[in-house]
């Protein structure tokens, strides 16, 4: 089976792939060497807060520096 990727860096399963995974409508996606993995995944609320975090741009960075910000600032009050 074939797979192609468009010029908008979208690439379709093949039907006889995605007929395997009827209630997936994620797959996480990874890189092992030359081979790219997809791995389905069932999100919970945790990765909808992760991949909206991540669309706004919002790093794990400035996560740990809000929460340093915000108990500082609960000490002086």
């Amino acid at each position: 089976m074939l797979a192609k990727k468009t010029v908008k860096n979208q690439i379709t399963l093949p039907k006889k792939v995605a007929d395997q995974f009827p209630d997936v409508e994620y797959f996480r996606v990874s890189v092992d060497g030359e081979r790219i993995v997809l791995e389905p995944v069932r999100p919970g609320r945790a990765f909808e807060v992760r991949e909206r975090l991540e669309q706004l741009g919002i790093t794990e960075q400035d996560v740990t520096d809000a929460v340093s910000w915000a108990r500082r600032r609960d000490r002086t009050s």
